[in-house]
């Protein structure tokens, strides 16, 4: 070739301006700024070839350099050298630790005449841009694991009413094989996400290194491309199956190529396929799920030899890290400050008791189908089994101050016998204080305060000062204890006391209406 090497639009050019405008080689060269030389040099191989203007339009650029000006040698046709394999090449550099140098050396080897280094390395990467751009990526085997929701849903109908429910789709494919998983779930909250993935680790036999989903606030509490803040019952799943968590970046498809792949043909191999089917529930779609998957990964590829499920079990499953010993179980993890009245936390409508020394302070609730777990700074400070009625309080006695842990020994019946002992106007208000509670515990300490003040006023005083509570409606130690201090026991009332005629030892509902009830009777 000559030694100015020209575009091939000025060689078109050269040999327009020579056969349509029969322009000399001189005003050629002036004209598009080369040497006369190298005009020379492309109008004599233009001639040898036998070109004529316009050219045929067959000719590319390339059938024009290569093949018409620059034909190749009989000589060089006869010397063709092997080619490398470059299926197996892709397939191998998969493995760890495998390099395209390492290739290269086995291919010299096998063929001592074969291509050199950079000649090798060239067909590679020639060979690539022949192939689809997942299958390009250099994922190595078992390294690592894309997830992502299908945009699409599936229809579930309730037998009872009628209604329908949309279901959502969980892909999560390998990157080395593409070997996917799918699988239906009710939402795309945080227990998806988690238990998706755990169910793919057991369908892949296996856990990947590294785990890639996308960006939902179930995985990243707060999306950041440098450092991400995963979503704390997310990363107590990774942690179970000692795996890493690297979420795509935001708007970066290519960071998730495979899982892209496979999100699109799980839409066409199942969601599209289901599409005209009625299913009466999850379990029951998720059966047929199955079946589809199946067929799924047994899909012979177009440009790569075998299938997902064949690559799977050459390259990824062997290099996969076992699953762990026990079954892995959703937890649901949130913060929570410790009531600072009553040191209780509070967990989907119900609360638990911590020890009474943390309330105030903010704490992490562990939540599983079974059990709450209370933790401070990663120290579990609490555990109660979790109960579903809406409203319940579960306390552990020794959560409680000294001083409540004996209000808890005593039961409401025992208050009200002691005061008995005291005066029946005394077990009146003691049994109205309790009434008024939402929960009996919750007047212990006024029903302390009142009983204890016999032993400094003693209970003739007491009883008088409770007597005079009632009947101005003051159901409290604060009332009870300024009516003893300022003397008001020892006056008489302003009005008529109330009958204290009682229908039954445990009085239910309003006094008045007891006593409007005997009066009736009467």
């Amino acid at each position: 070739m000559p030694q100015e090497r020209l575009t091939m639009r000025m060689i078109r050019e050269i040999l327009r301006l020579h056969y349509s405008c029969k322009l000399s080689n001189r005003k050629i060269s002036k004209a598009l700024g080369c040497s006369r030389w190298a005009v020379n040099e492309y109008i004599n191989r233009a001639k040898v070839a036998g070109f004529t203007w316009p050219l045929p339009e067959v000719f590319d650029d390339e059938d024009l350099l290569g093949q018409q000006l620059y034909p190749k040698s009989v000589i060089d046709q006869t010397k063709q050298k092997p080619q490398p394999d470059c299926n197996y090449v892709h397939q191998e550099l998969r493995k760890k630790g495998v390099t395209l140098i390492l290739l290269w050396a086995e291919y010299k080897q096998d063929h001592l005449d074969g291509y050199q280094l950079s000649q090798f390395c060239e067909i590679y990467k020639r060979w690539l841009k022949t192939v689809d751009l997942v299958m390009r990526q250099d994922h190595k085997a078992g390294e690592k694991a894309f997830s992502d929701f299908a945009g699409g849903t599936l229809p579930i109908t309730n037998p009872l009413t009628g209604e329908i429910t949309q279901s959502h789709l969980f892909v999560c494919a390998l990157g080395a094989s593409s070997y996917t998983y799918a699988g239906l779930f009710w939402h795309e909250d945080s227990e998806a996400w988690c238990v998706g993935h755990a169910l793919a680790f057991k369908f892949f036999q296996g856990c990947p290194e590294i785990i890639v989903p996308d960006n939902p606030t179930p995985v990243t509490t707060k999306a950041c491309p440098h450092e991400p803040d995963i979503n704390p019952s997310f990363n107590q799943m990774a942690s179970h199956f000692d795996v890493a968590v690297i979420p795509a970046r935001v708007r970066k498809p290519r960071d998730k190529a495979a899982v892209e792949s496979a999100v699109c043909v799980a839409t066409r191999w199942i969601l599209a396929v289901l599409r005209k089917r009625t299913f009466f529930s999850l379990a029951e779609a998720n059966q047929e799920v199955e079946k589809l998957l199946i067929r799924l990964n047994d899909r012979s590829f177009k440009k790569l030899p075998g299938s997902r499920r064949s690559r799977y079990e050459q390259i990824d499953k062997p290099a996969l890290k076992p699953l762990p010993a026990h079954p892995y179980e959703y937890m649901h993890i949130k913060k929570a400050s410790v009531h600072i009245a009553d040191y209780h936390v509070e967990y989907d409508s119900c609360w638990y008791s911590a020890p009474h020394q943390y309330r105030g302070r903010w704490v992490e609730v562990r939540a599983t189908l079974n059990t709450i777990e209370i933790f401070l700074k990663g120290k579990r400070i609490a555990s109660h089994p979790r109960g579903f009625n809406k409203g319940s309080r579960y306390t552990l006695n020794e959560h409680r101050p000294k001083s409540h842990q004996e209000y808890g020994a005593w039961p409401p019946e025992r208050l009200i016998r002691w005061a008995a002992t005291v005066g029946p106007e005394t077990k009146c208000l003691i049994e109205q204080i309790m009434q008024k509670q939402q929960h009996p515990e919750q007047g212990y300490r006024s029903c302390f305060g009142i009983l204890r003040l016999s032993k400094s006023f003693g209970n003739e005083r007491l009883n008088a000062a409770c007597k005079r509570a009632l009947a101005i409606n003051a159901y409290s130690f604060k009332s009870v204890n300024s009516i003893l201090k300022s003397g008001l026991d020892t006056r008489p009332l302003p009005e008529k006391p109330r009958q204290l005629k009682l229908v039954h030892e445990n009085i239910r509902g309003a006094l008045s209406f007891h006593t409007n009830t005997q009066q009736g009777e009467q």
